[in-house]
């Protein structure tokens, strides 16, 4: 699987492991519930999801210190999420 490498932002080392493996929710509307009542850890967004949806949850972020990782393609976070289809937001959770 090609995607293994897809989003690796401290110095080079793969999360797709830790996608695999956290607690997590995808999506939107989860993730935006997640950064408000404080459960989020990270966050991965596709770089070619809607940015009407993902800037929202980027400001979010910001706001909320909660780190934002950035990734390619919504089928590649999907896949490294162990979801079956695309997704534009990943969060990871304490």
């Amino acid at each position: 699987m090609k995607s293994a490498n897809f989003c690796a932002p401290f110095g080079g080392v793969p999360l797709l492991k830790e996608l695999r493996s956290e607690n997590k929710v995808s999506g939107a509307k989860q993730s935006r519930r997640a950064i408000r009542a404080g459960l989020a850890r990270a966050v991965y967004l596709a770089g070619d999801a809607d940015p009407a949806l993902t800037e929202p949850l980027r400001a979010l972020c910001r706001e909320k210190a909660v780190p934002v990782i950035d990734c390619r393609a919504m089928r590649e976070l999907g896949q490294a999420a162990g979801i079956q289809v695309g997704t534009a937001v990943v969060t990871l959770l304490k």
